[in-house]
């Protein structure tokens, strides 16, 4: 009878038991069947990140006619574009000269010229011109030179020189002319062993304005490039045979020039005429 009864109330305990459990279990079931109040999500403070800074592009002789075309196409690409040359303001009456920062200064002069370089992250020189020997070793030479070491010392990133191809018996009869752009190109790759780039194109070809003229040279060196393109192995004759190499449109020029001023994956070196055919009919 007793072993009944203590049977009776363990089952009893047990009963008990499971019933709170079970409470238990329901009450937590409520509880997470509630809807809570929405989070509140505090807002972001607004930060106002600078725009990456634009690349400055500085063409000495921009005011000329291969200058003028290399200011064009960097224009057309996005660049700030800055001039610098003897004369100062362009002449051109097209809008993009607008655009232009027309510095003027003497690179053989004085030190003025070089508030030209503030700013600046690359060049493009298309300083040159004709005259005694004397004389076009300064201007090809010398003038560049200048400008080289001037932008070393600003840490200008790199820098483009449009050089001249050789033309065989023209290299003794303008000695100062070609003895002042190697001098130039020496200087180049000493200052910037791995930022330079160096174009040496032939004859340029393209409308040039002298004075209140246009001249179409296309007339004659369109022509002439179309030819001369099949006429490779003729440029290897001895003394005349450079003559003979390709003329070169001057937007083609203009678009290599600002690519390799431009273009950190653009290799250093020297670009001759081919390259420089090859190179603008990239995208």
């Amino acid at each position: 009878m007793s072993r009944l009864i203590h049977s009776r109330l363990t089952l009893s305990r047990y009963y008990n038991t499971l019933g709170s459990t079970w409470r238990g279990r329901c009450s937590l079931s409520t509880e997470s069947n509630k809807i809570d109040e929405p989070l509140k999500v505090e807002e972001a403070e607004t930060v106002n990140v600078p725009p990456p800074p634009v690349e400055k592009l500085l063409v000495l002789g921009g005011s000329g006619f291969v200058g003028s075309h290399i200011c064009k196409e960097a224009l057309n690409r996005g660049l700030s574009v800055a001039s610098l040359s003897r004369s100062g303001n362009s002449f051109i009456q097209e809008p993009w000269a607008n655009r232009v920062q027309w510095h003027q200064g003497d690179l053989l002069s004085g030190s003025s010229w070089k508030e030209a370089l503030s700013g600046v992250t690359s060049i493009v020189s298309c300083v040159g011109g004709f005259g005694s020997n004397s004389y076009m070793y300064k201007i090809n030479g010398t003038a560049n030179i200048t400008a080289i070491r001037a932008a070393a010392e600003k840490k200008v990133k790199r820098f483009v020189y449009v050089s001249a191809a050789d033309s065989g018996v023209m290299n003794y009869i303008l000695q100062g002319y070609y003895d002042g752009k190697r001098a130039a190109e020496t200087e180049l790759l000493v200052r910037y062993p791995y930022g330079h780039v160096i174009l040496r194109p032939g004859f340029i070809y393209g409308n040039r304005r002298v004075g209140n003229m246009e001249l179409p040279l296309g007339v004659i060196g369109s022509p002439l490039e179309m030819v001369l393109q099949h006429a490779k192995p003729l440029t290897e004759i001895p003394l005349v045979g450079p003559l003979l190499t390709p003329p070169v449109n001057v937007a083609a020029v203009a678009k290599v020039a600002v690519r390799a001023a431009t273009d950190p994956v653009f290799p250093p070196g020297i670009v001759d005429v081919p390259g420089l055919l090859r190179y603008s009919q990239q995208k």
